[in-house]
């Protein structure tokens, strides 16, 4: 049959054909006949197709959804240049992602018949429907980023899979101006509050600016929207502590708001930055219940730490272990190596020190002192758990440290009562930090001038160092609360003695959620 036809009829023929694929599937410019532009290139080939209300035939599709009264649809929705009402994000787990039948991308035209033009018209049309709802859509033609994509650093090249995040401040989207609403959608419809120390279920990131999450332990299992990592970093200003204003003490170690002042990130400060730690998420797993290796108590001078500790230890020495301080400090007499202090040179410390095998070091009256990690090793191996009392500043070096495994409890300041009660334990104990002493039963107590200016010196500068306690406690909670497991005020010793215990025999029984580098 191909014999029988003319050559120039043939060359018309295949001419024509060419010229027809060319345009339907490159378009005109992405502009139909009738001036219709493409939604993310959909329905390009409007020229050749018979059209309906403007749109070709071929580019539209009817979708019928079912959804319980008053459930929401489970998408929102944005307005493009081109005034087209265009699905900008589907919520996990709602109506339209268990449903699969719509897509990022596509557009709405139609909502039971009506054509809506407008997002305030669109929402006030899926507002009249009870059981379903049936749309008219363009399909979006462009292959758009998938939803669900979440990445996990215990799956690397996997593109969707579970993450779990470990939130370490709270988001309230009653308060966020800049979470993607629509007219009749109130921020809570749309945002998922959560507090800080909450674990998210991330189920997708897809979209750089806003996350979807479901908050672990709710009833509901509700999708909704969080800030990324990026965009909460780009919205937070750098505050320097002795510029953050938001946060000063109030009464009994509580912290109260008040205007902040914001110092903006500059190259030049760098390293100033870079020591802030913005962390706004801790990817984090659940294990089954287990040990920690090591107990990290943390807290301001005077806070009780140390009466703690030795209370922990002696409940159960054969449970718990501590370290022995390294020092260059020469042996005094009766004193003998390894009851107190492990003694050495100057020189092997700093040789060791620039090694880095020690957690933390320090000079006073020209003797070196140092806490050395070896010697918490060895607390662990020998099937103990190594409780420390080490400065906040170890902590990043704890956490991830797969051999450490700490569980870190902050012992916070209580009122000024109770940090008076505090210091007469430790007063009695021979611990007391001030040299102004006088004799209190002293019959020259109420006669003379110079014993009540004693008196009155000594109860300003006890005062002067409860102040200094609460704000110190106020101030390492802060800077590090992202490493704590456990925050205990301190009103009572036994009281505190007594959370800590139960806290360490909950870890035996019950799951944890811990960073996934502890996970190998």
């Amino acid at each position: 049959m191909a014999s029988d036809v003319c050559p120039v009829w043939r060359y018309a023929l295949l001419e024509t054909h060419d010229t027809i694929a060319d345009r339907r599937h490159i378009g005109d410019a992405g502009t139909s006949s009738n001036g219709y532009s493409s939604v993310n290139g959909c329905h390009e080939n409007a020229t050749f197709m018979p059209e309906e209300n403007g749109y070709p035939v071929d580019a539209i599709r009817m979708v019928g959804l079912r959804k319980r009264p008053d459930e929401p649809l489970g998408l929102t929705v944005r307005e493009d240049e081109n005034s087209y009402l265009v699905i900008a994000r589907i919520m996990a787990g709602g109506t339209i992602d268990r449903q699969g039948l719509l897509h990022v991308g596509d557009a709405i035209c139609e909502v039971n018949g009506v054509k809506v033009t407008s997002l305030q018209a669109l929402h006030k049309e899926v507002e009249k429907c009870r059981d379903s709802v049936t749309l008219k859509v363009i399909p979006a033609l462009h292959d758009l980023p998938s939803s669900n994509q979440v990445t996990s650093s215990l799956h690397p090249d996997s593109t969707k899979t579970v993450c779990y995040m470990r939130a370490l401040y709270s988001y309230d989207p009653a308060e966020d101006t800049l979470l993607p609403t629509c007219p009749s959608q109130s921020p809570q419809d749309i945002g998922l509050k959560f507090e800080k120390g909450d674990v998210l279920q991330i189920v997708d990131q897809s979209d750089p600016n806003w996350w979807q999450a479901q908050l672990v332990g709710s009833v509901n299992k509700r999708t909704g929207l969080i800030p990324s990592q990026e965009l909460e970093e780009r919205r937070k200003a750098f505050v320097r502590q002795e510029h953050d204003y938001v946060h000063k003490i109030g009464i009994c170690g509580t912290r109260i708001s008040k205007r902040k002042k914001k110092l903006m990130f500059s190259t030049k400060k760098s390293t100033d930055y870079d020591q802030a730690e913005l962390i706004l998420y801790e990817e984090v797993a659940r294990m089954p219940p287990f040990m920690r290796k090591t107990l990290v108590l943390i807290g301001s001078h005077g806070v009780g730490r140390r009466t703690i500790k030795n209370q922990v230890i002696a409940s159960d020495p054969s449970k718990f272990g501590t370290t022995l301080p390294h020092t260059s400090r020469p042996m005094r007499e009766l004193e003998e190596d390894g009851k107190a202090y492990h003694f050495t040179t100057r020189e092997a410390m700093e040789a060791d020190i620039r090694q880095h095998r020690y957690l933390e070091y320090g000079e006073l009256n020209g003797n070196l002192y140092g806490t050395k990690l070896d010697s918490i090793l060895s607390i662990i191996r020998s099937g103990k758990m190594c409780v420390l009392d080490c400065s906040p500043a170890s902590l990043k070096y704890l956490r991830n440290s797969s051999e450490m495994l700490p569980y870190v409890i902050f012992l916070a300041a209580p009122g000024m009562d109770q940090i008076k009660s505090l210091y007469n334990i430790g007063s009695s104990m021979g611990s007391s930090s001030r040299n102004l002493t006088f004799d209190r039963n002293s019959s020259m107590r109420y006669s003379s001038r110079r014993a009540r200016t004693l008196e009155s010196l000594a109860s300003l500068y006890e005062e002067d160092d409860f102040k200094r306690t609460m704000e110190e406690s106020a101030k390492l909670q802060r800077a590090y609360d992202k490493y704590f497991d456990l925050i205990i005020v301190n009103n009572d010793l036994n009281e505190t003695f007594q959370e800590i215990m139960d806290a360490i025999d909950r870890l035996e029984t019950e799951p944890q959620w811990v960073p996934v580098t502890w996970v190998y």
